[in-house]
């Protein structure tokens, strides 16, 4: 089964005037898109590479694969992770586990936004479930891949690279950060959270 582009929950404009239109259609429609089908083009070679019993180019198909498979989930997540109706702070057991893990909720912005605007070139901040230590944790991730633990669960994905912010926000990365606080949707990181905390290692 060939992997598909998800639709969006709420038209391009909706997260205005935090993030753009233009780039949500360009970063969605273009970006997403290229990762899709990146994708479904090394499956296919790496079907190829199977039935013939060729494996001499595997290394690369390899890294091709967990490229664009993760640039695939992560801007699956993302694009839910943001709402027209979001900002403000989470509540209930994730605002209980943010004050347990971070000290406070301003205590994990601080630690998130910076995470985000200094990844080196170009990747994600990211909130994660740890499983075996039951913990909230923030990791940076380089390009779409590293720094996130085996059996990590990803809840909150902020995308730092260029096609997320440089038509409207140009170098000002920080800027960017700031304002797409104003559209997170935490019901839906709280619906991760909790799913997330019956995960386990075994």
């Amino acid at each position: 089964m060939a992997y598909t582009l998800p639709d969006l929950d709420y038209d391009y404009a909706a997260l205005e005037p935090h993030l753009s239109a233009q780039i949500l259609e360009i970063h969605h429609g273009k970006h997403h898109a290229a990762y899709v089908a990146g994708l479904n083009t090394v499956v296919d070679e790496l079907a190829s590479a199977r039935s013939s019993d060729d494996y001499s180019s595997l290394p690369g198909l390899e890294r091709k694969h967990a490229f664009n498979l993760a640039g695939h989930v992560l801007h699956s997540l993302f694009w839910e992770n943001l709402s027209p109706d979001g900002g403000g702070r989470p509540e209930g057991d994730l605002a209980l586990a943010i004050d347990e893990n971070f000290g406070g909720f301003d205590q994990f912005r601080g630690q998130m936004s910076a995470a985000t605007v200094s990844v080196m070139g170009s990747g994600w901040g990211a909130l994660c479930w740890e499983p075996l230590g039951q913990r909230l944790y923030v990791a940076q991730l380089y390009d779409h891949q590293g720094n996130v633990g085996p059996g990590s669960l990803p809840l909150l994905v902020l995308d730092a690279w260029e096609h997320a912010y440089y038509l409207q926000y140009q170098n000002r990365r920080p800027d960017y950060v700031d304002a797409i606080w104003n559209v997170v949707n935490w019901a839906d990181i709280s619906q991760r959270f909790k799913a997330a905390k019956d995960v386990g290692l075994s």
